[in-house]
């Protein structure tokens, strides 16, 4: 096995592991803040959430062959009250064809808008539609981006439970409108909970069914545990893995930093 692939499988191990012990050695007080975030406010990583915030980050993902190493940026401001904008900028490093390359690979423009937010009983909601815009920046023949540009129009919901946790299911259907054909419908569940101490860990897992290629199913999970270092600033570290015959890649792992304003 790889350095790379020891590394991306011990650490996702060694997070699941942690994530675990800080559930069942440190639940939740009855004084727990009111959001999933830190400080009282709303997490981020919750991309329902109304906030501003810029993150930088890393990640590493090991492949059937070879791996890619993908750094990008990853933010979103509140355009309005009802009008959020999330961007993102990727930047792959692949070796994926067997020799190494370096390019932009896809820049993501998301608007989403919040048509009613409100009180279910004890459970908080927040609807939401809206879509991303992809433009691949890359090149599929060396190994980086799709070779497609993309639309993908969603619909979802943030619940705040009563015992502070918050869910958001989300259905996503991508579509190109040039290069190769993409038809893909995924169907995704993030769940975020706060900890003691400014921490917060998150499960994301994702389930697309690709109707271009015998409805595969390339379905993949992340856990993520951060930590808000104060009002400005917080740190993170994913584990991500392929689940499944169709898994797009094996094992991840990733570090993010996150300035929020």
């Amino acid at each position: 096995m790889s350095t790379p692939i020891k590394y991306a499988s011990r650490l996702t191990l060694f997070l699941m592991s942690l994530s675990a012990l800080l559930l069942l050695a440190n639940p939740l007080p009855a004084t727990a803040q009111e959001n999933e975030g830190g400080g009282g406010e709303e997490n981020a990583s919750n991309p329902l959430a109304k906030v501003n915030n810029t993150d930088i980050r890393w990640q590493y993902l090991d492949m059937a062959v070879g791996g890619v190493n993908d750094i990008f940026i990853d933010g979103a401001f509140m355009a309005a009250d009802k009008l959020k904008v999330k961007y993102e900028l990727h930047y792959w490093e692949s070796d994926v064809t067997g020799s190494s390359r370096n390019n932009w690979e896809s820049f993501v423009l998301k608007p989403i808008y919040f048509p009613k937010e409100g009180l279910l009983g004890d459970v908080k909601y927040r609807l939401a539609v809206g879509t991303d815009w992809i433009l691949d920046l890359g090149d599929a023949s060396k190994g980086i981006g799709t070779g497609s540009d993309q639309i993908g129009p969603f619909f979802g919901v943030a619940l705040g439970l009563p015992n502070k946790m918050t869910v958001i299911p989300l259905v996503q259907h991508f579509m190109s409108y040039s290069g190769p054909d993409v038809n893909t419908t995924g169907f995704r569940v993030i769940a975020i909970m706060p900890l003691p101490d400014d921490l917060w860990l998150k499960l994301d897992a994702i389930v697309p069914v690709d109707w271009e290629h015998d409805e595969a199913i390339p379905a993949s999970a992340e856990i993520q545990l951060g930590k808000n270092i104060n009002k400005n600033l917080a740190l993170y570290v994913d584990g991500l893995v392929g689940i499944g015959g169709d898994r797009p890649y094996e094992l991840g792992a990733g570090l993010g930093l996150r300035l929020k304003y």
